[in-house]
């Protein structure tokens, strides 16, 4: 992550920017960088990663100033601990231990590593001092850090990387070489999305192929190439998934064992081999993720929204997440649970996008930058998916990204063609096309299916609420009770009775992709698929002949095992979605849509057949009948997902680069609607959104319309009765700011004039006071307990003590404030617009208190009348 160009860049940076820093008379660029001021904060002190060695500077007034001098070996590969840490781990690619998934509630106080932030890199790098030093040694080591669950300062961020751009731009002049380094930055990005796209195509190759393989295993083995899956095995004979007793060279269990290929006693072993290879998968999945990886269970699409619009989770997008998630979710589909691959799919490239950003400094030492190859990742994942790179960016624009500037657009779109292009080479769908559920439909629909389209929209804005309160009710009693004691028990308990309900019934046992594709599919004369199972004929009309069809038995019984189909894998997945395994929710939503759609499709046709004179079918069904199951099973399909996400355009999108049916994109809108306003109508929020607020992240959702009519002074700490904790700019001392950080556990704290006249000076962060004093007190000599800290630039009139301790390289002098009378809702918008992590509350120029992104999430709920306290992070 660092190198001997990095480090020595930082000392051009500086050279060049003294004279502009100089000007500026210390003032800063953002607001403090940290943790939020009011949040709950170890006590211990972070001096003790900061082992460089430090002298004392005394500055024209006689002051002792506390700074860091490395040498251009140190800077590049000297010994201390600080450097050999940040040098090695980041923010968010550093892995957890197994047991931090259930410690959410102490990660305040948990501080493994110091993660590398500053305005050029590691602050051991010689980088500009953001806070306005214009020495190359004034910068003080763990300044520009951010602690794990806390959120990101976005205008610090976003301010840095200006400077940085305008400092390159102004260095092309110079030489030769100077204008390679500049061009070689402006490019660095679609370098990194491209990189990102080919690994997150090849990454998804290799899981498609893995999860087809292991699901056949569950049947059978191909003896004469045991890597080939069923498919592939019988690719020659061109069987379908119906007709698997008339492939000779697929080998199912019991013909390995000896024994028939059909039978009692041959259904018997088949039944057990598959609930043991199911229980083994699902074993295995379980316990890596337990003792490997715990943030690589569930969806990660909840989490990745969170991440995206500015929160720290380290070790969420880290390698060994990332390849645990790989390999259980290989494993968890083949275990046939009721979940599915896309969803994990877009964890997983968002891991490979974190890891690849920190080949770029540029993207992998700022947190905002390094977010939009987040969102990059993100088109990518759902690119890789389902095959459809289009929907892949519009997805990362509707659903998860919270800052989407053009530019990153751009690269997303350039990051899903890469990783599309990457997939379709190595062709894991198994045809001729690149999307997952190709299907022809050869006959237009006619504007009376709009009814029922409509109807398919409104059952599923119903089936996607029920599902999203009855999943939440699971989850909530799986995180309070005794049964999130037991994950892998669970997890087991769970593919048991998935595998006992399931094998019986032939729709349930097939895998899930298969079934939605014979949903999808239109029926053909000759189909072996038993709701095809039509009779056709011919009537006369008088001057010509039409092909109608009647359903035969196969259909009925079909429907049967459908509605049974349904039922069971409705109940399933509001259970399994949760559990401690990858899993995602798009196949079970898709599947559950496409059998709703084609028992509809099935009844609709059949009104056609019976009564083909009604005024509305008159013309339209002159030629042949119309009416087309496969497409109703589509258009139910977006219905469902689109109940249980909330998504409308980049759904839309999905679905018919998902099954290659750009003639329905009517029907899918008008479905796709009705599905959002009925859900929208039945309960405020998709399954990522409610998965975002059980777990209490701080996601302010920018879609959401704050609509109460609080003031500031309403929502900010301390209320006007209660004691505001300040520090005053030039009359406490040392051991009046160590009490002070002993008493208190805020995370920043506002300076003052005075006590008694509390004009706003600036903002000062408790990580930088303890890095800052425990510097001085341990290097520098003749600091002490009645020494005065001052974030002045002015020398005392008498000072006859010991000499004062100099920290004004850590104020904020331009920290955000609002006055007493802001409307909340100019508050909130702020803080979703700018950013923000805290604001200062003024009136007429004097301190009142502070408002923190928690005060705001909290008074949000508040007002919806739900409980604040489900808040838990900064």
């Amino acid at each position: 992550m660092c190198s001997r160009e990095a480090a020595a860049e930082g000392n051009n940076y500086i050279t060049a920017y003294q004279t502009v820093m100089k000007k500026s008379n210390g003032h800063s660029i953002g607001a403090g960088d940290g943790d939020h001021p009011l949040a709950p904060h170890s006590k211990q002190s972070y001096t003790a990663a900061a082992t460089t060695s430090l002298t004392a500077n005394t500055d024209d007034e006689d002051m002792i100033d506390i700074t860091p001098r490395s040498s251009p070996g140190d800077l590049i590969g000297g010994s201390s601990g600080y450097h050999r840490e940040t040098v090695t781990e980041s923010d968010t690619e550093r892995d957890f231990a197994p047991n931090q998934r259930a410690m959410h509630h102490h990660h305040h106080h948990q501080h493994q590593h110091v993660p590398t932030h500053s305005a050029f890199g590691d602050p051991m790098d010689g980088a500009l001092s953001f806070y306005g030093s214009s020495e190359v040694h004034d910068e003080i080591p763990g300044i520009g850090q951010y602690e794990d669950f806390h959120t990101i300062d976005w205008q610090r961020d976003i301010a840095r990387d200006r400077m940085r751009h305008r400092y390159i731009v102004k260095k092309r002049q110079d030489s030769l070489w100077d204008l390679i380094k500049g061009a070689i930055d402006a490019g660095s990005g679609w370098l990194c999305v491209l990189l990102v796209g080919i690994a997150a195509g090849c990454v998804a190759g290799m899981v498609d192929i893995g999860a087809s393989w292991m699901s056949d295993l569950k049947h059978g083995i191909c003896p004469t190439a045991f890597w080939f899956n069923r498919e592939q095995c019988c690719y020659p004979d061109k069987q379908s998934v119906f007709e698997e007793g008339n492939c000779s060279m697929w080998k199912t269990w019991p013909e390995l064992f000896g024994l028939n290929r059909t039978g009692t006693g041959p259904n018997i072993v088949s039944y057990i081999l598959y609930i043991l290879w199911a229980l083994l998968f699902a074993s295995l999945s379980a316990s890596l993720v337990r003792m490997f990886a715990p943030y690589a269970c569930g969806s990660g699409i909840p989490e990745i929204k969170t991440i995206l619009s500015g929160f720290i989770i380290r070790g969420y997008l880290g390698k060994w997440t990332l390849l645990i998630k790989s390999v259980g979710l290989m494993l968890s589909v083949s275990a046939g649970l009721t979940l599915g691959k896309e969803g994990p799919m877009v964890h997983i490239a968002s891991c490979i996008g974190n890891i690849f950003s920190h080949l770029f400094p540029k993207y992998g030492r700022n947190e905002a930058k390094k977010r939009e190859i987040l969102s990059a990742a993100s088109a990518a994942g759902v690119s890789v998916a389902f095959g459809a790179p289009i929907g892949g960016v519009l997805f990362s624009l509707e659903e998860v990204s919270y800052y989407f500037p053009l530019k990153t657009l751009w690269r997303s779109f350039f990051c899903a063609l890469i990783a599309a292009f990457v997939l379709r080479s190595l062709t894991p769908f198994g045809n001729e096309h690149s999307v997952l559920f190709f299907v022809e439909y050869n006959k237009p629909w006619i504007f009376f299916e709009l009814i029922p389209f409509v109807f398919l929209g409104i059952m599923g804005g119903v089936i996607g609420t029920f599902f999203i309160k009855a999943n939440l009710w699971w989850c909530r009693y799986r995180k309070f009770s005794k049964l999130g004691q037991y994950p892998v028990s669970e997890v087991l308990f769970v593919t048991l009775v998935t595998a006992i309900i399931c094998y019986p019934n032939p729709f349930t046992r097939m895998n899930m992709n298969e079934l939605i594709f014979l949903l999808v599919s239109k029926c053909s004369s000759g189909d072996s698929n038993p709701l095809c199972d039509y009779k056709r004929m011919n009537i006369s009309t008088g001057t010509s002949f039409i092909e109608v069809t009647e359903p035969g038995p196969g259909v009925y019984r079909s429907i049967w095992l459908l509605v049974l189909t349904f039922v069971l894998k409705l109940a399933l997945t509001i259970f399994t979605f949760g559990i401690k395994v990858p899993s995602g929710l798009f196949i079970p939503s898709l599947l559950l849509g496409a059998i709703m759609g084609r028992i509809v499709g099935i009844g609709v046709e059949q009104f056609a057949y019976s009564y083909p004179n009604i005024w509305f079918f008159t013309g339209e069904c002159a030629d042949s009948n119309l009416i087309t199951p496969g497409l109703y099973a589509v258009v139910g399909a977006a219905a469902v997902l689109g109940g249980v996400t909330r998504m409308t355009v980049s759904l839309v999108v999905i679905m018919f680069e998902l099954t290659g049916g750009v003639r329905y994109i009517v029907p899918l809108m008008a479905a796709a609607m009705a599905s959002k306003w009925v859900g929208d109508a039945l309960g405020r929020q998709g399954i990522y959104d409610a998965h975002i607020a059980l777990n209490g992240y701080p996601f302010l959702d920018s879609k959401e319309e704050f609509a109460h009519t609080t003031l500031a002074a309403d929502v900010m700490q301390p209320k006007r009765n209660e004691t505001l904790n300040v520090i005053t700019q030039d009359s406490m001392t040392v051991e009046d700011v160590e009490n002070l950080l002993k008493e208190t556990e805020h995370n920043g704290y506002p300076v003052v004039v005075s006590r008694e006249n509390q004009y706003l000076v600036g903002f000062v962060l408790r990580r930088d006071l303890n890095l800052a004093i425990g510097n001085a007190k341990r290097l520098v000599e003749g600091i002490n307990s009645n020494s005065i800290v001052l974030f002045t630039s002015t020398t005392p009139t008498q000072n006859l003590g010991p000499p004062p301790l100099k920290l004004k390289k850590i104020l904020d002098m331009a920290p955000i404030t609002v006055t007493d009378q802001t409307p909340m809702e100019t508050v909130v918008d702020m803080f979703r617009k700018l950013g923000l992590r805290q604001t200062l509350v003024t009136h007429n120029g004097r301190l009142l208190g502070v408002i923190t992104k928690k005060d705001v999430l909290r008074h949000v709920k508040q007002m919806d009348n739900e409980d604040p306290n489900t808040v838990l992070f900064n």
